[in-house]
């Protein structure tokens, strides 16, 4: 859901010191390069200075029938000056590009790393889609910032500056005239800087709003192929394609306003030129020579401002991405870590404590729910969905804070310790099981190369999956794709691994083998018996087949607990729920 700038408070005009503090923080770290870049931009300065009075020279002494000589020594230092010119801007090219490049690339994983901590409420209303346009586009725009604006308009403010100066020397009135013409040029352009902000700030929304249904629309292929619904899809698309053009074009027409007003500025700037040097000619004040001087010094003039005119058309697209930014960077984590380590080894003993929990503030999802578990036993939580099983997962780890009650770990409140240290010592396995597009070492130990390659073989064949570890082309260095080519169950024993290999002191089952045929089922269950011992467990199901292994059952209903208690004790009491199920359950498998 997209959040408008003015609902949020913040202003459309970004401060100097928002620039500033950004540059400093990205450009820091590079100093280097960024020295380097200015000194080689304000060499290429002084040499644009330096050729008019070559030029200069040349055609005075051309026009006073001197030696060809001097002619020649006037032409080759040109021609000397313009490749050291053009070498020094291939030069500026390259480091700032990649200045530019290590900036943003900075500030993308700095914005990454915030939206990663950004609790879930977060997440589940932006879509990766949307994300990747902020992530990157966004960034990718301040590249120019980061490498040149900075400093091109600085250098260019230099240049205009040594311009005025050599004017001046040729003609107080040459000088006074053109310096008028760049003041009201510079002043027009102020007044202009800010016009086109808002319209770029819309299209980088509607740009945003383009990924997202695209990369949602992508994911669901399968599912709108098989309800008829491509057409619906296409319409709704050229619908925000068109949106996104009319946009885009309101942008570019504001932001022509700019360049528009800079053609005007340049043909003001060259008739001053020619009228002054007219006027100071026909009085013998000045030769053609210095003529030629003054009009290539008013075009030198108008290029400085076109640039600036170009970077400041920068800045505005500057300005809405870093608005944009911003809006991420301001929203703050309301998790807050907490400051003890968590050390425990072993299974690990749960507790909760009248917990009630609400995604919204008006829906309870839990209602003071309280049980506890020993270290060692094994919770099969029961109850259909909707009924808050999910959510005690969640809570566990500490993705969301329940709003009343508390839960504890080892005896321990899980608010007051490290969510590193909480999250390490619980394992989860899903019935969705997520793999990477990288090496199967890197799917089963999630990128921590500190775990032996032996000791990943060992689990892989003692969990059943030693045929499929010896066909691999490259064995753990083999690449799997983010689809990973796996059957389910392959999937689901590879999840499996990954527990093993982290060694949890608790360890939450999901529905892990609901989707499984029943011989594959049968090698996954062999495997989760030996991940089970020794450990603490919850068991999600809605088979209950599956919770067979269960010390204590707990039965959720509408976010309350319906029924707890021993597994075997239950199954004993003939007017229990959970008997009840089981019976249930018994006679349709006997159908």
């Amino acid at each position: 859901m997209a959040v408008h700038w003015k609902e949020r408070g913040f202003p459309l005009q970004i401060s100097l010191k928002q620039y500033a503090d950004l540059l400093v923080t990205y450009l820091k770290p590079q100093l280097m390069r960024v020295v380097l870049l200015a000194i080689v931009l304000l060499t290429n300065i002084a040499l644009q200075l330096l050729n008019p009075q070559i030029l200069k020279s040349f055609l005075d002494t051309a026009l006073s029938s001197q030696g060809s000589p001097a002619l020649f020594g006037s032409a080759l230092l040109f021609f000397v000056i313009a490749l050291i010119s053009q070498g020094l801007t291939v030069a500026s090219t390259y480091v700032s590009t990649n200045v530019g490049w290590t900036a943003t690339n900075a500030l993308r994983a700095d914005l990454a790393q915030h939206c990663l901590q950004l609790d879930m409420p977060f997440h589940n209303l932006h879509t990766p889609g949307e994300m990747i346009d902020r992530l990157d586009g966004d960034v990718t725009i301040l590249s120019n910032f980061f490498s040149q604006l900075i400093i091109q308009v600085l250098g260019n403010v230099i240049l205009l500056l040594g311009v005025l100066l050599l004017l001046f020397q040729v003609d107080w009135r040459v000088g006074l005239a053109l310096g008028l013409f760049v003041l009201v040029a510079a002043l027009t352009l102020r007044n202009l800087r800010t016009i086109a902000v808002p319209h770029w700030l819309a299209t980088r929304k509607i740009s945003a709003e383009s990924y997202s249904f695209i990369e949602e629309r992508l994911a669901g292929t399968e599912d709108i192929r098989a309800s008829g619904a491509r057409a619906y899809t296409l319409r709704r698309f050229t619908e925000l394609m068109r949106t996104r053009l009319r946009t885009q074009r309101k942008a570019g027409l504001v932001t022509s306003v700019m360049v528009n007003g800079t053609m005007l500025l340049i043909a003001l700037g060259t008739v001053v030129a020619f009228a002054v040097s007219t006027y100071l000619y026909l009085h013998h004040v000045i030769s053609i020579g210095t003529v030629y001087l003054i009009y290539y010094y008013s075009t030198m003039l108008t290029k400085p401002i076109d640039l600036i005119t170009q970077q400041m058309d920068d800045l505005q697209k500057v300005g809405a991405s870093i608005a944009r930014i911003q809006e991420l960077y301001a929203l703050k984590i309301t998790l807050q870590d907490g400051t003890i380590p968590f050390t425990s080894s072993g299974p690990l003993a749960v507790a909760f404590e009248n917990v009630s929990f609400a995604y919204s503030d008006d829906d309870l999802v839990l209602r003071q729910v309280s049980f506890c578990l020993e270290p060692g036993s094994v919770l099969g939580l029961l109850g259909r969905t909707g009924s808050g099983k999910t959510s005690i997962t969640r809570l566990l780890l500490r993705l969301y804070d329940p709003i009343s009650g508390s839960i504890r770990m080892h005896g321990q409140d899980i608010r007051t310790l490290k969510q590193r240290d909480l999250r390490q010592r619980i394992g989860v396995v899903t019935q969705d099981v997520q793999l990477f597009h990288a090496t199967v070492r890197d799917n089963l130990t999630l990128f921590d190369h500190t775990i032996p390659d032996a000791c990943i073989e060992a689990v892989l064949q003692d969990l059943g999956l030693g045929d499929w570890y010896h066909s691999l082309p490259e064995g753990l260095e083999t690449e799997l794709k983010s689809g990973g080519g796996l059957s389910a169950g392959q999937a689901q024993l590879l999840a499996l691994t990954r527990i093993f290999l982290a060694d949890p002191g608790l360890v939450i089952l999901d529905e892990a083998s609901s989707r499984l045929d029943p011989a594959t089922e049968q090698l996954l269950e062999r495997a989760i018996d030996k991940l089970l011992h020794n450990r603490t467990a919850i068991i999600i199901a809605h088979r209950l087949t599956t919770v067979r292994r269960a010390d204590q059952i707990v039965i959720l209903e509408q976010g309350r607990i319906r029924e707890s208690g021993e597994r075997t004790t239950l199954l004993a009491d003939s007017s229990s729920r959970f008997a009840q199920l089981v019976q249930t359950e018994l006679q349709e498998v006997l159908v």
